[in-house]
């Protein structure tokens, strides 16, 4: 691993050949909304991106290399679902957003390319970075005039200087003896959250843009001042290691609120209540101080675990992170052991399963707490019937029906038929506002184990149900 004084610190151009146009005549088209933009990557940040920005008058070029993706958005469908955003799709299809399959004929026709493409996580924690260094490679093979590149995936700290050095590298060996390329290279960490993303690129909370450049600069305070909200300006690294480390710290509040919900099972606590009395501290906040059974998705655990590595790399102590990761990841086998306490043997025992995806508000299963609870109750014999609004397209294709062990069912009426417990691993708001009589009657054993505590225990309690959650204390029969 190389140390970040050991990269050359790029200069903010690069330039083989003659001069090009001025920054101000750049700039005048970047104002005007001239200059176009190439979003590298259509999944769950740069589709979202594309018509975020689409929506603010820009014309963008959605670039993705897998044709299946792009002939689906071509038909004005997202492969994916998020609130609001097949709406936005059919608005802004064909006329100021164009999926393309063509990446070389998008990178020359735009000014502005954002680097949306995935950093999977590695077995050893580590960010892999294959597909950032193949956008690099591209877009060097492909310099036909200025180019701001803009970091958006999540990426480890110097990945934005090592992007610049791979762009000079190749593009030194595509372009020797030929016309003018320059270039700047930035990073603009998103903070997308899933159910609200549409809403965080439109409403963001704040900005955050690391540039080695005062042309990078202008233009990214020209794409991002329209919106109004608080833009910090950093070095290119700095803005990497604000993406992990807030991501990191969000964990960290789980993961606490979490270890207090155990204590507060033991003792007879209401972990609700501790939460809303520290969240009542302006110096914590009442966000992420929800008890359940962990974080997960797609960027907190493979976020955490990113900036472990590259602290380990730099040989410095995050002994901290290591334990928020450590905490989260035992929260399904106590969910289960809760279970367990009030079934007493799961071998043959019929239970309703409501909540796939890892939070409410999208169909994405990455990484669910939900499925490792699944997997667990198949593991001692359990026979599940699995519910969620959204999630059950895409996760039937990756977790197969078994006859008589494992089903989906249309609705969670028909989920707990017969069923000698609910479990709630979502907090989906439909299921807060079931007809619990209904629901009661179908069951065999009126027992529900929340893991969101999305229900009032006193409600469920006056339904005739023995009620279990995360934190809180039990009610109903024993």
């Amino acid at each position: 691993m190389l140390n970040p004084s050991q990269l050359p610190v790029p200069s903010g151009v690069y330039a083989i050949g003659a001069q090009p146009e001025s920054d101000e005549s750049l700039l005048r088209q970047v104002r005007s909304k001239q200059a176009k933009i190439a979003v590298v990557g259509m999944g769950h940040v740069g589709l979202p991106t594309a018509l975020g920005l689409a929506s603010q008058g820009w014309h963008v070029l959605g670039a993705d290399s897998c044709l299946p993706l792009v002939s689906l958005l071509q038909t004005g469908k997202a492969p994916f679902y998020e609130p609001g955003l097949d709406d936005l799709l059919l608005e802004h299809i064909g006329r100021r957003f164009f999926p393309v399959d063509n990446l070389n004929e998008a990178i020359r026709e735009a000014t502005i390319i954002f680097l949306c493409v995935g950093t999977p996580q590695k077995s050893s924690g580590e960010a892999d970075l294959s597909q950032v260094e193949t956008a690099a490679r591209t877009i060097a093979q492909n310099l036909n005039g200025y180019k701001l590149i803009v970091e958006k995936s999540t990426v480890p700290a110097i990945t934005a200087h090592w992007i610049d050095r791979t762009i000079r590298r190749f593009a030194r060996n595509a372009y020797q003896g030929t016309g003018p390329v320059e270039f700047d290279v930035a990073s603009n960490p998103e903070f997308l959250q899933e159910g609200v993303a549409l809403r965080n690129i439109t409403q963001p909370e704040r900005v955050v843009c690391g540039v080695d450049s005062e042309r990078a600069r202008a233009i990214l305070l020209e794409i991002y001042r329209p919106l109004g909200c608080p833009l910090l300006m950093t070095g290119l690294s700095t803005a990497e290691v604000i993406k992990h480390a807030a991501n990191s710290f969000l964990s960290m509040k789980i993961s606490f609120i979490n270890m207090v919900a155990d204590l507060c099972d033991a003792i007879g606590a209401d972990v609700t209540k501790v939460a809303e009395g520290i969240g009542m501290d302006p110096r914590i906040g009442s966000r992420f101080l929800e008890a359940g059974i962990g974080f997960g998705g797609y960027c907190f655990p493979k976020d955490l675990r990113a900036f472990i590595f590259l602290a380990e790399e730099y040989g410095v102590d995050f002994s901290l992170l290591k334990q928020v990761e450590a905490i989260n990841e035992r929260r399904a086998e106590l969910f289960v052991k809760k279970v367990r306490n009030a079934l007493w043997v799961l071998q043959d025992k019929t239970i309703a399963v409501l909540g796939l995806a890892f939070k409410a508000g999208t169909d994405d299963t990455r990484e669910s707490p939900s499925l490792r609870i699944v997997n667990m109750l198949l593991e001692e014999g359990a026979a599940l019937r699995l519910h969620d609004p959204k999630a059950m397209p895409l996760l039937s294709k990756v977790l197969t029906p078994i006859e008589g062990r494992l089903t989906y069912s249309d609705s969670p009426y028909e989920a707990v038929a017969g069923a000698q417990a609910l479990l709630i691993l979502t907090d989906w708001p439909d299921y807060a506002n079931l007809d619990w009589q209904k629901i009661r009657s179908a069951m065999d054993l009126p027992v529900i184990v929340d893991g969101r505590n999305l229900l009032n225990p006193e409600i469920m309690r006056r339904a005739g149900f023995e009620y279990v959650s995360i934190g809180r204390p039990r009610v109903g029969a024993r």
